[in-house]
């Protein structure tokens, strides 16, 4: 069967719009969370956490709070089992916030120090918060500007250089026509997913048996294997539904607190963490500052690309968002430098947060563009095509594929470009000034290794086993369409068991190379069990199973330049008496490889361009300096994008095959937040007149910048 979905055509079961194979049981509620799995003689953990930014652990009074009713233990830097914090886990050296109750030393206002055991939830509730735990307070700093004192060049990792450079900087800009030079900030962001971080650990048989809600069983299980110092085999992790992670659903306190909890009990314990705890214990997107510079010949050729990047880590472990990055595949010029730099503050450690790196640098660089468009007098479009690069323009190494033009036209297209009027202030309903603006996106599109194993079951269906995690993407659905294309099944005909450290080790879902990374386990494993049943005969009762690794397979990958590309179109609507931004309608059409699952595809776009309209005109968290604490660690506090925001959001794609992947596919994870706030506030430059490089573009902001619109009847 050949069918035509959006700009892509798929032949089989791949490419096809399937619902969710699990989504019956979630709507119904029949989906276990790992919140949710009963066990008997369970105890509930509830985590304390500091209320000083620095310092240490005085006294921690436990007598009072274990004769309250049903409380069994209080475990704190006393009393706490030793653990191991000295190993290099799947995305590096551990964040010491996992290594809970090891010392009195409090880094920062939220840092894990103790753990109340109790029969029951609400007792151990309770019983938390009547725990008195005394410090000894020392002066903090949170204070996060551009080009702190104390500001430095982190050492490369595998995510990235600190620094790269070509040519000569200084002189390009020198000899430019045109010149951009501008600052831009975005805040400090959360990831807050639906369902909260949950663990429930126990004993069985010698083994340490852990139900959680993670991005990675395998990650999660390796971790813990050389916190508690135990054989690999020893740890089972579990995670078959998952509401939710953005890249912090790593290894966590809550895990291990749970383990501890249970070791010292003989009993199984949940520990799941509240809103507030979430907001200092699982990570967030560092506030940024960032400078670009531009230089551009008389035609808008850029002679130089220059973007410098500035964010904060905590003091006990160094995490870089990685904004410069974004630069060094999107634009060619003669001379380019890119530098990410990080101060050490008493804040709690910032983490991997939807598209890290790419979703604040690509509102710097692509404002930054939007300003030369403007400067030059050239389209925003075709400034962008002027400047495509045929090649890496740092690296020098060739595309796997790069479409990012084929998603201008057919967004220009689609979006109505061509009708656009350049001059800003010229489009007005009433009160309201209205605008259009577009940006570009890219996100990295890699793979890591993976293992899988395909059975040809006796009664004529197949089972797929990959320790793949589905924490809401549809995974588990694209697994299934990738295994029957594959096999030249029906759908129905295949099931999938996953998320499940016993089924071998496979790659995380995160850095959009989850389902790329399983879907290349999956195909070589068919391919091997097709041969096999090509060679006939009967399938036993146990069934024919073949399996597969990558880990060799995937180092070809370092050879090119690999990303998801796109273009965000936006409408906004400026009210110039209340400052309020409005957006009214995106388009976002990207070019991300071949597409497993157009409904469960399209989801993640249109998902990650609403984030963008959050990240645009509302995310923002604010730390009080006096406490070092966030002033609204909630979700009542915490302003993000409701329903009432959102106006009409769609999202298609490019045919976009990667060549070079068994399988065709890329990564749709991350890129569709990539571009959507610079869309936006270039969006709001072109209603207004007045460009706001400060995110979020909140009222106030508006109303004290105003507009460069005359007032309706007046001479310009």
């Amino acid at each position: 069967m050949t069918t035509t979905t959006g700009t892509t055509t798929t032949t089989g079961a791949f490419g096809t719009a399937r619902t969710r194979v699990e989504g019956r049981e979630k709507v119904t509620g029949a989906a276990r969370y790992s919140g949710d799995i009963p066990l008997p003689d369970l105890a509930h953990g509830w985590m304390v956490l500091s209320t000083v930014a620095r310092g240490r652990v005085s006294a921690v009074e436990s007598e009072p709070v274990l004769a309250m009713p049903g409380v069994l233990a209080v475990i704190h830097h006393e009393n706490a089992p030793r653990v191991n914090l000295d190993y290099m886990g799947m995305i590096g050296k551990p964040d010491p916030i996992i290594g809970v109750f090891q010392h009195d030393r409090v880094p920062f206002m939220g840092w894990p120090v103790a753990l109340v055991l109790a029969e029951r939830p609400e007792q151990a509730r309770e019983a938390a918060e009547a725990l008195v735990v005394r410090y000894d307070q020392e002066p903090h700093d949170i204070g996060f500007t551009y080009g702190h004192p104390d500001m430095y060049t982190p050492p490369d990792s595998p995510f990235g250089a600190a620094v790269a450079t070509k040519g000569d900087v200084e002189a390009e800009l020198a000899a430019s026509t045109f010149v951009v030079d501008s600052e831009y900030t975005t805040p400090e962001e959360h990831h807050n997913p639906m369902e909260p971080h949950a663990a429930t650990a126990h004993w069985d048989g010698g083994r340490l048996e852990v139900f959680d809600s993670n991005q990675g069983s395998t990650m999660v299980a390796a971790e813990l294997a050389q916190i508690f110092s135990l054989d690999a085999e020893s740890v089972r992790v579990r995670s078959e539904h998952v509401g939710g992670g953005f890249g912090s659903k790593t290894t966590r306190p809550h895990q291990v607190a749970a383990a501890m909890a249970a070791t010292l009990l003989h009993r199984p314990v949940r520990v799941v963490m509240t809103r507030r705890q979430m907001f200092s214990t699982i990570g967030y997107r560092s506030p940024t500052a960032q400078r670009v510079r531009l230089g551009a010949d008389e035609s808008g050729r850029l002679r130089v690309l220059d973007h410098r990047s500035e964010c904060v880590t905590s003091t006990v472990h160094e995490f870089v968002e990685r904004s410069a990055t974004v630069g060094r595949v999107m634009y060619d010029a003669d001379a380019h430098y890119t530098s990410d730099r990080v101060v050490r503050l008493d804040v709690p450690s910032p983490t991997f947060m939807r598209a890290p790196g790419e979703a604040p640098g690509s509102f710097a660089l692509e404002c930054a563009m939007d300003e030369l468009a403007e400067k030059t007098g050239v389209d925003p479009i075709e400034l962008r095509v002027r400047n495509e690069p045929d090649r890496g323009p740092v690296s020098g190494l060739p595309f796997s594929s790069r479409n990012l033009v084929a998603c201008y036209e057919e967004g220009a297209r689609r979006f109505g470009w061509a009708d656009r009027d350049p001059r800003p202030g010229v489009r007005r309903e009433g009160r309201w000034l209205l605008g259009t603006g577009m940006a570009a996106a890219s996100f990295h599109s890699g793979a890591g290794p993976s293992t899988a194993a395909v059975t040809a079951e006796a009664d004529g269906t197949f089972t797929v086993r990959i320790n793949a995690a589905d924490i809401g993407t549809g995974a588990r659905t694209a697994i299934n369409l990738i295994a029957a294309d594959a096999l030249a099944v029906d759908p129905e005909r295949v099931r999938v068991v996953m998320a499940d450290s016993d089924l071998g080790p496979a790659m995380l879902a995160g850095g959009s190379m989850g389902t790329r990374s399983w879907a290349w386990a999956v195909a070589i494993a068919v391919s091997e069990l097709r041969e096999r049943l090509a060679l006939g005969g009967d399938i036993p009762p146990e069934g024919i199973t073949a399996r597969s690794d990558t880990t060799e397979a995937i180092g070809a990958l370092a050879s090119k330049e690999r990303h998801s590309f796109g273009a965000q179109f936006a409408e906004v609507a400026v009210d110039v008496t209340s400052g309020e931004v409005r957006v009214r309608r995106m388009l976002g059409i990207f070019a991300a490889g071949r597409i497993v699952n157009p409904l469960t595809a399209r989801n993640q776009f249109v998902g990650g361009m609403i984030w963008g309209i959050s990240m645009a005109l509302h995310e923002e968290a604010v730390r009080d300096r006096a406490s070092g604490g966030l002033v609204s660690p909630d979700l009542a506090g915490y302003h993000f994008a409701a329903n009432a925001d959102v106006p009409v959001v769609e999202a298609d794609w490019v045919d976009d095959p990667d060549p070079d992947d068994p399988v065709g596919i890329k990564g749709v994870g991350e890129v569709g937040i990539v571009g959507a706030a610079a869309a936006i506030s270039n969006a709001v430059w072109h209603a207004t007149g007045v460009r706001h490089r400060n995110l979020p573009i909140r009222p106030d902001r508006v109303l004290s910048a105003g507009t460069n619109v005359p007032e309706p009847g007046h001479a310009g």
